[in-house]
This record gives C-alpha cells, sequence and structure tokens, in this order.
C-alpha cells in the first residue's frame, strides 16, 4: 500500500473511532446470529427458519489467511482464502437471502480453530504487511460474496497480545472507513491467553467492534443457569460498553453448557434487560434438530423491547 493511501487511511481513523462509538451494554435487542458452513453438510440458507421480527445474521465459517493447496495448511500473513463450504452458500445464494428477507445480513468470520484438523495460528510477519495484505484480500472477497460484516475468531496465537489488537484494529477500522464492511463482531472465550488478546483489541479498538459472540457453551456441562449469568456479568466487566450476546451449541458434544441451561439463563439476563442478542454454533449442526433451538431463541428475542 502506497504511502498516500496510508495517510488518508490514517487522516479517517479517528472519524469512524468517533462515529462507531460502542453502544452502552446491559440492554435488549432483537439480534440472532447463526453460524453457518464450516461442517460441509451442504446447509443451506434456505434450509434456516427466520423470524422476521429479528435482525438476522449468518456467519460464515471461514475464512482463513492459510494456503488451500498444501498439506498441512500453512499460514500465509494476511492473503484469505474461503474455507466455508462455498459450492452451496454461494454468492448468489447471499444475494437470493438478503433479497427474500429484508432483515437478513451476511458477514464471514476470520480464523476459526482449526484448519485439516489443526490448529489455526494468528501468524503475521510484520503489522504493515499483513493488514495491507488483508485489507486487499478481505475486499476482494466480501464484494465477490455480497457481503456485509467480518467476525473475528482467532483462537491461537503467535503474536502477543498488542500486535493483535493492532493488526485486527487495523484492519476492521480501514474496511469500515472504505465502505467494505457494515458492522465487526469479535468471539472470545474464557481461555487466559484469549482473553488477553481480544481485551487488548477491545481496549484500544473497542469502538470500531459492534458485538461480542462470547462463546459461553465453552464453560462446560456443570454449568447451572445461575452460573451463566454470573459469567456473563463478567463479560460485562471485561469488555464495558461492549454488545455482549449470549450463545449455545447445537454440536452433539458432552463438553459445552446444555442448551437448555443456556435458553434458561437468556431469559433472565432479559429480564435484567441485558440480552443484546443470542448466537448459535451452528446451522450446520441444527440442520439435524429440525432448527428448534433457531425458532425458540429467535421467538424469546422477538419479544425484546428493542434498543438499537
Amino acid at each position: 500500500m502506497g504511502s498516500s493511501k496510508l495517510m488518508a487511511v490514517a487522516l479517517l481513523i479517528p472519524a469512524v473511532l468517533a462515529f462507531h462509538a460502542p453502544m452502552a451494554t446491559a440492554a435488549n435487542s432483537n439480534l440472532f446470529r447463526d453460524y453457518i458452513g464450516a461442517i460441509f453438510n451442504g446447509v443451506k440458507f434456505t434450509d434456516v427458519p427466520i423470524n422476521p421480527k429479528v435482525r438476522f445474521d449468518f456467519i460464515l465459517a471461514f475464512i482463513i489467511d492459510y494456503t488451500t493447496e498444501t498439506n498441512p495448511p500453512s499460514p500465509t500473513n494476511g492473503k484469505f482464502n474461503i474455507f466455508w463450504q462455498n459450492t452451496v452458500l454461494t454468492p448468489d445464494a447471499v444475494a437470493s437471502i438478503k433479497q427474500s428477507n429484508p432483515n437478513v445480513r451476511v458477514a464471514v468470520s476470520m480464523g476459526g480453530a482449526t484448519v485439516n484438523d489443526r490448529p489455526v495460528f494468528f501468524n503475521i510477519t510484520s503489522v504493515d504487511s499483513w493488514v495491507a495484505n488483508a485489507v486487499e484480500s478481505l475486499t476482494g472477497i466480501i464484494q465477490q460474496n455480497n457481503l456485509d460484516g467480518i467476525d473475528i475468531d482467532y483462537e491461537q496465537f503467535q503474536v502477543d497480545p498488542d500486535t493483535f489488537a493492532e493488526c485486527v484494529g487495523r484492519l476492521v477500522t480501514t474496511l469500515k472507513a472504505k465502505g467494505v464492511i457494515k458492522f465487526a463482531s469479535i468471539a472470545p472465550f474464557d481461555n487466559a491467553d484469549v482473553q488477553r488478546h481480544y481485551q487488548a483489541l477491545w481496549a484500544k479498538y473497542g469502538a470500531v467492534i459492534d458485538y461480542i459472540n462470547f462463546q459461553f457453551y465453552a464453560y462446560g456441562p456443570s454449568t447451572t443457569a445461575a452460573q451463566y449469568v454470573d459469567f456473563f456479568n463478567n463479560q460485562i466487566v471485561n469488555y464495558p460498553g461492549g454488545n455482549i450476546l449470549a450463545s449455545f451449541t447445537t454440536a452433539a458434544t458432552t463438553n459445552s453448557v446444555p442448551i437448555e441451561t443456556a435458553l434458561s439463563a437468556c431469559r433472565t439476563l432479559q429480564q435484567e434487560n441485558k440480552l443484546y442478542g443470542i448466537f448459535i454454533w451452528a446451522a450446520d449442526h441444527s440442520r439435524s434438530q429440525g432448527f428448534k433451538y433457531e425458532i425458540e431463541s429467535q421467538a424469546l428475542l422477538a419479544n425484546a423491547t428493542t434498543s438499537y
């Protein structure tokens, strides 16, 4: 990226940070989000029931700055490739689901836990080169696929928290300044190293991050609804001013918070005017259950006193 373009973006950064100041937390809203496309089981946007009374975000999983041609895949320093099932979840499918449902937006998630059963690491050559490569490659993917926003879901790191914050913060700021994306979210969970990296990002660039898809289901199967609410309140402290979403997974697992526990906690949070939204990992798993919990979650959110 040339110096003149860097200067132009630098001048835009303060304005973007001011314009996208985070909203006050602890307010009910009707945002529902569903990850889709990571499992390669053929699930389509049109399979998922969409309640017209909620704001609905599909989040494609994933794009990763790793190679697609080598085995094992290796880092590409911000040059992202598609790893969602894009033979099914195509640009035409994105355009069609949004045209049919005015309340639907489609985002894409960056990173994820693994690629070809190996850990995905946030790995860079330098901050400047990673940001330049990421801006270019994401712009192409987002525009080619009619996408609206991004989600950041790196879970393992080969850089320190400040470097991660600078890379991702500059990326989001630049994409917003250029009008490439309308919103951005992060997807941390309660692991000490993960929290260090995302809290560093939040501390410096929280003003350009719209939603926090906190992976509450990672707390484990013995979690009670009351504990879930306590964990939620802890994240309000960790990410002050953030729009924090409750969450659960529909995967067949015995290692996560039970779905009914999570939904019970969601009802309590809504009574306390703290349920900004809910996200599910993932529509791919939900298909075998008839999307029962997508329907239930959206019905709960549709009753919210909206504040957005």
